[in-house]
């Protein structure tokens, strides 16, 4: 995954946290900690908390880092001097352009199945790209039926044991256990009944995260 820029799969441009620091010449750990010092009333106001997703560092290791969409960002921005919040700016304009420029490439597609069938790759590229971390993983079904339970008294078990907590509707792994390299989100992609293309992440389970689970399990 391109730990700079993400850009989903339904479109929406977001920016990671590591851009961020790039783009504006701050330490990654300075950033992170204004991005967290101000979630809070983000989630006051908003009703939800920052994504978190993990990235490799020049070591190999996974580490955690926030994926911010434009207006999350500008937020976090005005914490900033006035020459990191233009730099920002103008950063965004330019993710705003190539948008602009997708968008006239899509309107050279002749017919409605043209239009569909450059979707589905697009779709199809973008959860290759944004699921490369995950590949290899488990689920916690898997790791739930090899154990000989059922994946809700897993989760639960799971959580009392504060690895995980339930947070933006879905497990996520509580600080403790981040950047440890024991589990990564999966993005999957859904249709409503109305038709609408939505996507979501959970969690899936690393060779060492699961490893980890049956430890604890066997202690």
């Amino acid at each position: 995954m391109n730990t700079n820029s993400l850009k989903t799969a339904t479109g929406a441009q977001r920016m990671t946290s590591l851009e961020i620091a790039d783009i504006t010449g701050k330490p990654h750990n300075d950033v992170l900690k204004a991005i967290r010092k101000m979630e809070e009333a983000w989630v006051k106001v908003n009703g939800g908390n920052f994504s978190l997703v993990d990235y490799k560092d020049s070591k190999g290791e996974l580490r955690p880092c926030y994926s911010l969409s434009k207006t999350e960002c500008l937020y976090i921005a005005t914490k900033f001097n006035d020459e990191a919040r233009a730099k920002l700016v103008l950063r965004w304009e330019e993710l705003e352009k190539e948008r602009i420029e997708r968008e006239a490439v899509r309107k050279l597609l002749v017919t409605d199945a043209d239009v569909l069938s450059e979707a589905e790759n697009i779709v199809g590229r973008e959860l290759k790209r944004n699921n490369q971390n995950a590949d290899g993983c488990i689920t916690a079904s898997d790791i739930a039926k090899a154990v000989g339970m059922e994946v809700k008294d897993l989760n639960s078990w799971l959580t009392d044991m504060g690895v995980q907590a339930w947070r933006r509707g879905q497990y996520r792994l509580t600080p403790n256990y981040e950047g440890r390299g024991l589990a990564q989100n999966r993005l999957f992609i859904y249709y409503s009944k109305d038709g609408k293309q939505k996507d979501c992440t959970y969690l899936v389970w690393t060779p060492k995260g699961a490893e980890m689970i049956s430890r604890m399990m066997n202690a």
